[in-house]
């Protein structure tokens, strides 16, 4: 376990430093896309203007996201893995985080949920949605406030979730 955590401590700070005394907008916007209201939005306009799949879509997102938000936050807390922006003092991450711990992500097990229901019904987007999700993923270890391990477990996370929600549904 202690290599693994070297190795993802070694890894964090390859990432991260790409961003030092750079502009970080652009990366900043990236992971606000995962904030969760364009996930509703998304869902919203499906089910308004696709009359095969919206309403299908949006009912299976709303499941997946009512069982997704509970088991992240059960997982953080029974984690309480600190971030590396509050372990490491020499860090300093270039947003604040919406909580106290790091494992999972909560937002590419967002991401990746989506990417995933969307995948579902409408499998063309698969070359948008899944380089999108793994871009919010990559945001927060660019952002200082995830180990590359919280995207991956946060990843498996919203694609489980996710898969749930559509056999219970679909």
């Amino acid at each position: 376990m202690n290599r693994l955590t070297k190795t993802d401590t070694r890894l964090f700070y390859w990432l991260f430093n790409m961003t030092a005394n750079r502009d970080c907008r652009w990366i900043r916007w990236v992971s606000r896309t995962g904030d969760g209201h364009l996930y509703f939005l998304i869902g919203l306009a499906l089910w308004a203007f696709d009359p095969l799949h919206g309403a299908l879509f949006l009912y299976s997102a709303l499941i997946a996201y009512a069982l997704e938000l509970p088991l992240y936050v059960v997982l953080k807390k029974a984690f309480k893995r600190q971030r590396p922006c509050d372990l490491f003092k020499n860090l300093h991450a270039h947003i604040t985080p919406s909580d106290k711990f790091s494992l999972p992500s909560g937002h590419t097990a967002a991401a990746f949920l989506m990417a995933s229901q969307v995948v579902h019904f409408y499998p063309t987007m698969a070359f948008i949605a899944y380089p999108w999700a793994c871009t919010i993923g990559l945001s927060r270890v660019l952002l200082g406030v995830h180990y590359p391990s919280d995207i991956v477990v946060g990843a498996c996370l919203g694609l489980m979730i996710s898969s749930f929600s559509l056999v219970v549904l679909v």
